[in-house]
């Protein structure tokens, strides 16, 4: 059989540079072993998924130049492409365990478990579910469902011994089932974890070979078992290493673009970032630094891949997206300049707030230089309030917008409005620190109606930025910034 590859990402928030890194290697071993890649939409986290992300996703994953064979927007052999599609499929394979025993009632209470585990904690141990469950009689159980009791079903885990399980870049990993949870198959809503939708869809889509991150690596003696319990073949697991910053920490939106679309909008060329995403952790057999996804499926190993961090580094990537520009002939550069153009959209959107203080066409340019910048110049000395108050107004607001799904100046003005509120500051002091953080300006065009021409990616990069010019950057920062949010957010909505 030919290799058959899946990406699976969750449509819960903008698309990641990393999906789009696992993307690029799924596809690329599938088409260099002249087999299918997959695209599988996992929706199942009802609460966190938004069409809009979905949207989004198909949107990055076409501006990039990552095709897929199947999915829910082509079909295939294999459909339905969405997790939310196939519940019933789920609910069918976890009956099957329940019945041979494989997977259990569990009625413990969010209230019962955070007990548990405190108490675990109290002792020194590392917090994993007890068994409880394992532990009623059939009589008790059936007592409790006939009195609708809400439940989830659980994976049965065995009790000693260790997981062995062959990892194709690693070799052999050994981890102890003391230390695997035995973990929640489905909710008691009824829908399934990622868990057991991930194993189900892959064995039902003939999944030849999943390529996915290391941080997955302590859930796969889960998804083994998962196999052997259901009697199926497993595929070959790829653990490929997580995109890193500079200084080796794991590739965060808090401290840098991570959003694909941003890196759309200010300006790369999807071919370099598509150049770029590849040579993390990899590298062609000549060692050459620019090449197109044609050129990288063709020579494509897995065994060149560099178990060590890769670096995602701006300043690389600027150099790299440079030489692509450079290359370019120039009725193919002012094209794709004024189809970058187009596609932002920004001067249709910022007409009306634009009229205001320009007395010739020649104003305009100072007046909406900021909404074509992908970074500003900024400094603390910008902001009119104190560092200190001008930090919480940024970084909250950031917080807040980040949970702004309809990205929209209406919406915009509302979210900033509450927060405003909820710090009790008047209007003017709390946007003049938006102003700044945002434009570069203490005095620019209508700032929610820029926010929204920007884009929701760029207008939290803005943000992101500031935070950081005002000294927001630590982990103790941040963490006391964070309590400080939660507790007002929280009194906000209870008053």
């Amino acid at each position: 059989m030919n290799a058959r590859t899946r990406v699976a990402p969750s449509p819960t928030g903008a698309p990641h540079l990393g999906t789009a890194y696992i993307a690029l290697f799924n596809l690329c071993f599938a088409k260099q072993h002249g087999g299918d890649f997959v695209l599988r939409i996992e929706d199942t986290d009802r609460d966190r998924v938004h069409q809009r992300y979905e949207k989004q996703l198909l949107e990055s994953f076409h501006w990039l130049g990552l095709t897929w064979d199947e999915g829910p927007d082509r079909g295939g052999d294999y459909a339905p492409y969405r997790q939310s599609e196939r519940y019933a499929l789920y609910r069918q394979y976890a009956e099957q365990l329940l019945e041979k025993e494989h997977a259990f009632y569990c009625f413990a209470s969010a209230e019962e478990l955070a007990h548990m585990r405190c108490e675990q904690l109290a002792r020194g141990e590392t917090p994993r579910y007890d068994g409880r469950g394992l532990s009623l009689s059939k009589a008790e159980i059936q007592r409790r469902l006939c009195a609708h009791e809400p439940y989830v079903l659980r994976l049965k885990v065995p009790e000693d011994g260790t997981a062995i399980m062959h990892d194709q870049l690693r070799g052999r990993i050994e981890i102890e089932w003391s230390q695997v949870d035995m973990q929640v198959l489905l909710k008691s809503d009824g829908s399934p974890t990622y868990h057991l939708a991930n194993v189900v869809d892959d064995h039902l889509m003939c999944i030849t070979d999943v390529i996915r991150g290391e941080e997955w690596i302590n859930s796969t003696p889960k998804h083994l078992l998962l196999y052997d319990y259901l009697g199926w073949q497993p595929p070959k697991y790829w653990h490929l290493p997580l995109l890193r910053h500079p200084d080796k920490s794991k590739l965060s939106k808090r401290r840098a673009p991570t959003g694909i679309l941003y890196y759309r909008d200010v300006g790369y060329m999807p071919a370099a970032l598509l150049n770029y995403l590849g040579r993390m952790g990899w590298s062609m057999p000549d060692e050459r630094e620019k090449f197109t996804l044609s050129e990288m499926i063709e020579h494509f190993d897995m065994t060149r891949i560099s178990l060590g961090g890769p670096i995602f580094d701006s300043a690389k990537l600027n150099w790299l997206n440079g030489v692509w520009l450079r290359e370019l002939d120039d009725a193919t550069l002012l094209a794709d300049y004024k189809k970058w153009l187009d596609q932002r959209n920004i001067l249709p959107a910022v007409a009306t707030p634009l009229r205001t203080g320009i007395n010739k066409l020649s104003d305009i340019p100072e007046k909406i230089l900021f909404l074509y910048q992908g970074d500003i110049a900024l400094v603390a000395d910008d902001f009119t309030t104190s560092h200190e108050r001008s930090l919480e107004i940024v970084q909250f607001a950031y917080w807040h917008l980040e949970r702004c799904h309809e990205w929209n100046a209406e919406n915009i003005f509302a979210t900033l409005q509450t927060l405003a509120t909820a710090m009790q500051l008047g209007l003017n002091d709390f946007f003049s620190a938006i102003f700044v953080a945002v434009s570069g300006k203490r005095d620019a065009l209508e700032i929610t109606v820029s926010m929204a021409a920007l884009g929701q990616e760029v207008s939290l990069s803005r943000l992101r930025t500031a935070v950081l010019v005002l000294g927001g950057g630590s982990k103790k920062k941040s963490r006391a910034l964070e309590k400080k949010y939660h507790q007002l957010i929280g009194d906000s909505l209870t008053s």
